[in-house]
């Protein structure tokens, strides 16, 4: 193959390809860190190591694949999604980078107008993206001036972090705005936004749904990415939504091409809901089971106010007590339990919840089970030392620092310079033993594994960042961990063969210590080498995406 053209993988499900050689590149394996062939029989790895050791089972092989240098990863995981969401955004209106108020009215009305058909006929057009926090004008849209945007339409525009939205009043005609429903402030926050999104996303049809579940899981094998962790639950979609999404999956992802795609697993967020999670086939009661909500909404719950808004500390929905209850009924029945938590509080509430519940049943019971955290981004040294403990896993999203963090970001403006600074403290998790799984939350930040790699690495708090070894663990092995899967997610034999092919580039060691990156590039160390993800360099693109033998993605 040329530099910029796919191997010549064979044909998804190829009956005739039982086993398939791939040689003459980079392999990324622990097994071997020089490996430059890679062997697969039935679905799994069997082999890897040398060209020169590959010539004995070229003979065997069914297929042969020359990389022409292409570097082999395991397939990334994004630990963290919601995919009828982010396929909404792929195909709808993306207001993410829009750089002003003025600017983001006028993409909301040429995307009314640009469907006529769907706004007269009593749907709902949807949009995610918009963030008042980085506009001229400091504000959101006012009521009237959104609905002159939306000329009569029923709109439903999130924000950037899902946690309020905007929606046009045709939309709010469709749910009622009756007292106690919270729905005469705006924007639409807590309670008021999960009833205007389910109704929302009530209005979107199957075929609608399904569009936008193929849309996500095919732009996420084209990044590389093998498996996806569905966030879903009552307040953030719907039990027709995730039916529907894990009955895509298993029809073995067949896309109209004929290929497979990423595998899903799915998470459903409701309280102490074991057989609702078991009659969804979901393998945890978590995701998004809200203990906060989110610093840009001013709602992640916090030991102490806002920098900005002195009049709140943000909003906590779960007690410790409640927390307790969750994660004891979730314990007992085997089952994976987890929350959404952000701030300080929330996680302090969260630890006192599953301490308590390791103090009834015994700590081994709880930490057999991996239960997890969502976001986990101001984390104390208390919290930290709690998670390592309890064996919680992180999973979080190092995007939001690129997006929000720094000492001008969002996150110093809302929580002041000193809390902004203790945010995704990645390299203390990592040296307390806490496990990492990393997932971008899309649409609240873009599918984009590597850059999700890089901002962990370059992270901007300097004392926070990781190698980018240990972040492209996070991203690969850590998903299949967080799932209590030990076996996948790294390219040895008998792992499963989900993997990735990249364009050939020069592979290189980083770590935030100069002195280990220096030892790490020596060939005596052993440690295998990834792209050069220094910010402003190319992210290495994807030619290829297997998933469990079966090809997903050509470029």
């Amino acid at each position: 193959m040329t530099h910029a053209s796919a191997p010549a993988l064979p044909g998804p499900g190829d009956p005739a390809v039982r086993t398939l050689l791939l040689r003459g590149g980079d392999v990324y394996s622990p097994a071997d860190p020089f490996a430059t062939a890679l062997l697969v029989q039935d679905g799994t790895v069997a082999w890897v190591g040398s060209d020169s050791a590959a010539e004995s089972y070229a003979r065997d092989a069914d297929a042969v694949v020359e990389l022409d240098g292409a570097l082999v990863t395991p397939a990334f995981v994004d630990a963290h999604l919601h995919a009828t969401s982010t396929g909404l955004a792929l195909t709808g209106l993306d207001l993410t980078g829009c750089p002003s108020l003025a600017e983001a009215l006028r993409r909301i009305r040429e995307f009314v107008r640009a469907q006529p058909a769907a706004a007269g006929a009593g749907g709902v057009l949807m949009g995610h993206g918009w963030d008042e926090a980085g506009w001229p004008e400091g504000r959101p849209p006012t009521r009237e001036e959104l609905d002159q945007a939306c000329e009569g339409a029923a709109v439903y525009l999130s924000r950037t972090d899902v946690h309020s939205a905007l929606a046009s009043g045709a939309l709010l005609a469709l749910v009622g705005t009756g007292p106690g429903t919270g729905l005469g402030e705006y924007p639409l926050t807590r309670d008021a936004h999960h009833a205007v999104r389910r109704a929302a996303l009530a209005w979107q049809t199957p075929d609608q749904r399904e569009a936008a579940q193929r849309a996500t899981l095919r732009r996420a094998a084209e990044l590389g990415i093998g498996a996806v962790h569905e966030c879903a639950g009552p307040d953030i979609s719907s039990e027709q939504d995730l039916a529907g999404l894990l009955a895509l999956a298993a029809e073995g992802g067949a896309t109209p091409e004929g290929r497979a795609t990423p595998e899903v697993f799915g998470y459903w967020g409701e309280a102490g809901a074991v057989d609702t999670a078991r009659r969804l086939g979901a393998v945890g009661l978590g995701g998004d089971l809200f203990v906060d909500g989110a610093v840009g909404s001013h709602t992640a719950c916090l030991h102490h106010p806002y920098a900005d808004d002195a009049g709140t500390a943000g909003a906590g929905y779960l007690t410790a007590d409640q927390i307790a209850a969750h994660v004891l009924a979730c314990t007992e029945a085997g089952i994976q339990a987890g929350f959404h938590a952000i701030g300080d509080a929330a996680l302090t509430a969260v630890v006192a919840g599953v301490r308590a519940v390791a103090d009834k049943l015994g700590i081994a019971r709880v930490r057999a089970l991996r239960h997890r955290v969502e976001h986990a981004e101001l984390m104390t040294a208390e919290t930290v030392a709690g998670f390592a403990e309890l064996g919680l896993t992180a999973s979080v999203q190092p995007a939001f620092d690129a997006a929000w963090g720094g000492p001008d970001g969002m996150y110093a403006a809302r929580l002041g310079a000193d809390r902004a600074a203790a945010m995704n403290p990645f390299a203390a998790m990592v040296r307390a033993g806490v496990p990492l799984a990393f997932g971008s939350d899309a649409p609240v930040t873009a599918l984009d594994p590597w850059g999700a790699v890089r901002a962990a690495a370059f992270h901007r708090t300097p004392g926070h960042r990781i190698s980018v070894r240990a972040a492209f663990t996070a991203h690969t092995r850590g998903g299949w961990r967080a799932l209590g899967r030990d076996d996948a997610g790294v390219l040895v034999p008998g792992a499963p063969a989900s993997y990735a092919v990249w364009a050939p580039t020069d592979l290189v060691v980083q770590a935030p210590d100069e002195r280990v990156s220096n030892w790490s590039t020596d060939p005596r160390s052993g440690v295998p080498g990834l792209p050069d993800l220094t910010p402003g360099a190319a992210l290495p693109r994807c030619l290829a995406t297997v998933v469990n033998g079966r090809t997903a993605y050509l470029a």
